[in-house]
């Protein structure tokens, strides 16, 4: 590697009052200028590359190895890569989202101003991203050809020690490193990622060397451990995966120490009191109280919190280090058990504080409070609860973690997007009611849409959208595991390097057969791991139409171990009963109220599907209305609705308490609708919990 030694004068650092103070230093720092012509670059080309990764017990497939073919997931697919990407491009390089413009201005290729959020550039990133998973799918050279021209733009807007970050590039008033809020480490850390993913599937390093010089900058600014204000850097901890990306396709350990650093700094500092108008900087808002390893609780900015985690977790991958896998575990149980919808969504609060009474933003607040009408639920806080649980089916290889990842993509992270693939919402609550209830901000709504000026979400959505497909299965020791069902082709190798090629074909989620037919194996025998899903009770499983003896444990991976042939089929049956679900007592908002939910998809009732003028708090679900599927391939993109009784209350509700007497209701044959879909028949009300009758 070839180093070039500088001396670094006048490092500027930020004082209180946000005036510049120059502080001499006369240390001499090595910037390293390493580039992918001086490095062995990883052949693997998972989405999250933990093939070497020795402490992975699920390893990823390669981005390409599944495909959709039929069926949900393919469908989903279809919109993102002729409607949903090609929108959202339109967006972003244009006036209206207008992040390719602040990369010319920053570049002097385009005179203006910058526009959109701070961490905009981090939106590009992610869109990019988006693209080669649909390129990696369809191979249409037009995608390559625009990102290699987006690409040069970036490069150019890049300063010479490697920094790149538009919106302080371009603002005179504005500094490297002066305020968290910046989000510098969230736009790195989505370039990190981003570049990775296009390396691995185009094998072109354009995108790759200026991430690599990026984080050799930010390498030679924070090690070996920062100064002042930077030991508490990192509002939006994203550049914790990127790096861990980096080392993976790279294999410079130094990407790798960096991530561990930011992860080690983390609630090292005392958390002094602060006047309230700067509660977004400290305490549990950006989990610094307390250190990660002795974390009980989730706390803060969800989506802060989620990407530390999945951070911490891509770290755990390659240094095995068991206390901080145990605080993972620890944190992972307490989002699932205590602080997360049934709908996958997390982050319950737009504002409130935190379980030590820290003022936070968009997040999480104590066990078991679940308000349903003011439920924050940001998009972005979903994708990152799937994304951890990911990581940590990887690290555990427990089928529990791939129920989470299901629950979100077919519930919270899908509601985020219209059928039409071109209308958005930021949060996700699980009650909407007109009747005197304004949100009244701009990331809360009940009509979807076509650009939000925080537009984090849709970007981060879509690619998960777009590389889904790579979840759908991981390899195990001695195998393939099944973490997703949907109509797919799977043509990858095995850990022993054996290829196996599967189709699998369902109709899943709104049928429960899966049938896995093996059109290419080994001869030896090996594991197919089915996971057996929490709902899914009562579930078999076949081989070419006969049982054979394996049970089917929910909250499991059932093993089926054999020597395969071509030409075999793996069946699994799972029944898809309507089930209605009832809240943890602590959990007051759903008291005596019910929610349906049909194999891994949750439903709502939605006042298009009522009388006109009903109010969604008048309608209660009778305990014995009897309750049927049906679906309806031509309605909201194609879904299962579930249709009964319910009875609407017509009686003068006036006062905020009144007596219990002379109650009148209808009975009403009512539609309900899987919540991913609601909103997209204009403007409405909606409840994912109905009250019961017991009657």
């Amino acid at each position: 590697m070839k180093n070039l030694a500088l001396s670094l004068f006048s490092l500027i650092t930020i004082c209180s009052c946000g005036k510049k103070q120059e502080e001499v230093k006369t240390k001499e720092l090595a910037v390293n200028t390493t580039t992918t012509a001086q490095l062995s670059l990883d052949k693997n080309k998972g989405i999250i590359n933990n093939t070497n990764s020795p402490h992975v017990k699920l390893k990823s497939i390669n981005i390409g190895d599944c495909k959709w073919t039929e069926g949900f997931w393919a469908d989903k697919f279809k919109v993102a890569e002729e409607v949903m990407i090609p929108y959202m491009g339109e967006v972003l390089t244009g006036d209206v989202g207008h992040a390719l413009n602040n990369f010319k201005i920053a570049a002097g290729l385009k005179e203006g101003k910058h526009k959109g959020m701070k961490w905009h550039d981090g939106d590009f990133y992610k869109w990019m991203e988006a693209s080669m998973y649909i390129y990696a799918q369809n191979k249409e050279e037009k995608i390559i050809k625009e990102l290699d021209e987006y690409i040069d733009i970036i490069g150019k807007a890049q300063a010479e020690d490697g920094y790149i970050h538009t919106k302080v590039q371009t603002e005179a008033d504005m500094d490297r490193f002066g305020n968290r809020q910046h989000h510098e480490m969230y736009n790195f850390g989505h370039l990190y990622t981003s570049a990775c993913i296009h390396n691995r599937i185009t094998g072109k390093t354009n995108f790759l060397d200026i991430a690599i010089k990026n984080a050799n900058f930010l390498y030679n600014k924070f090690m070996p451990e920062p100064k002042g204000h930077l030991k508490r850097f990192g509002f939006n901890q994203t550049q914790i995966m990127g790096l861990v990306e980096l080392y993976r396709t790279t294999k410079d350990k130094r990407y790798l120490e960096l991530a561990e650093l930011f992860i080690n700094l983390r609630g090292k500092l005392k958390v002094n009191p602060t006047p309230v108008s700067s509660y977004k900087f400290i305490g549990d808002m950006v989990q610094e109280r307390t250190p990660i390893r002795k974390a009980k609780t989730a706390e803060g900015h969800a989506v802060l919190a989620l990407y530390y985690y999945a951070g911490a977790a891509d770290v755990v991958a390659e240094t095995g280090e068991k206390e901080l896998l145990k605080a993972l575990d620890r944190l992972w149980g307490n989002v699932v058990n205590k602080k997360m919808y049934v709908t996958g969504a997390v982050g319950q609060t737009h504002h409130g504080v935190s379980s030590h009474v820290d003022m936070v933003h968009e997040g999480f607040i104590n066990e078991y409070m679940m308000p349903n009408l003011s439920a924050y639920n940001e998009t972005c806080a979903n994708v990152c609860n799937s994304m951890f649980s990911y990581r940590m089916l990887g690290l555990n290889g427990e089928s529990k973690y791939a129920d989470i990842m299901e629950l979100v993509l077919f519930n919270s992270a899908l509601s985020g997007i219209s059928v039409e693939g071109k209308d958005y919402f930021y949060a996700n609550p699980l009650r909407v009611s007109h009747d005197g209830y304004d949100p009244g901000n701009d990331t809360e709504f009940d009509v979807r849409q076509p650009y939000i000026p925080c537009f984090c979400c849709p970007p981060n959505l879509v690619r998960t959208i777009a590389k889904v497909s790579g979840w759908a299965y991981s390899l195990s020791e001695n195998g393939v595991a099944v973490n997703l069902y949907g109509g797919n082709t799977l043509s990858t190798n095995l850990l022993d390097g054996s290829s196996i090629k599967l189709k699998q074909e369902t109709q899943y989620p709104w049928e429960g057969q899966v049938k896995i037919t093996i059109e290419e194996s080994k001869t030896e025998a090996f594991d197919i791991l089915l996971r057996i899903p929490e709902w899914a009770s009562g579930s078999k499983i076949l081989v070419n139409g006969k049982a054979i003896g394996v049970e089917a444990k929910t909250g499991t991976f059932a093993v089926v171990n054999r020597k395969w042939k071509k030409g075999d089929v793996l069946t699994l049956d799972m029944p898809m009963d309507i089930k209605l679900l009832e809240g943890h007592p602590l959990i007051e908002e759903v008291r005596n109220q019910a929610a349906i939910k049909r194999g891994p998809v949750v439903y709502c009732i939605e006042s298009p599907d009522l009388p006109k003028g009903t109010d969604i708090l008048d309608v209660y679900l009778p305990i014995k209305s009897k309750l049927t599927a049906t679906y309806k391939p031509s309605f909201l993109g194609g879904i299962s609705t579930i249709n009964g009784n319910v009875k609407l209350r017509k009686d003068d509700k006036k006062g905020m308490y009144r007596e219990m007497s002379n109650l009148k209701w209808d009975t009403y044959k009512a539609q309900f609708v899987p919540y991913f879909a609601w909103a997209n028949r204009g403007q409405a009300e909606m409840s994912v919990w109905v009250p019961v009758l017991m009657e």
